[in-house]
């Protein structure tokens, strides 16, 4: 795993004091982006290579879950987090199938715990873009050994 600093994540809210917190929070620990809407969000996800987005859910243009269900389409080994104090049921279903969510966790959040989630989000996202290069090696590997049978026969 590299140094947590190294480590980039989205934040995202409409509510300015979250965003002010979460960044004062973890700025020192991790490479810190923030946004205050989806729109914000997209464009900084277009730009930046984010190892873990976390958003809120209730936001006035696109909800957490949109947002989440879009960038899973775009970005898949991204490890994403809803964090919200307004879920229900229905929101965190479908967080989880269409956003492909990492974790659910509910606000006040708590440091530590947010902390953890962070990390072991990187290392989902770490094995995650491994398991796919590994793959991408497999095949051609396999593509290369299917020539070679096929010349000696």
């Amino acid at each position: 795993m590299p140094k947590t600093n190294s480590i980039n994540v989205l934040y995202v809210d409409d509510e300015q004091q979250g965003v002010q917190s979460f960044h004062a929070s973890f700025r020192r620990i991790f490479n810190v982006f923030t946004a205050n809407s989806a729109f914000e969000a997209e464009n900084i996800l277009s730009k930046n290579i984010i190892h873990v987005l976390i958003t809120d859910q209730k936001m006035p243009e696109k909800t957490g879950t949109e947002l989440l269900a879009e960038t899973y389409k775009k970005y898949p080994e991204q490890s994403r987090i809803l964090l919200t104090a307004f879920g229900d049921k229905q929101d965190l279903i479908d967080a989880i199938n269409k956003g492909q969510i990492y974790m659910y966790l509910e606000k006040p959040w708590n440091y530590d715990i947010l902390e953890r989630c962070i990390k072991e989000g990187y290392n989902d996202f770490y094995e995650r873009k491994n398991f796919k290069q590994r793959i991408i090696k497999l095949t051609k590997e396999n593509r290369t050994l299917k020539r070679t049978i096929r010349k000696r026969g």
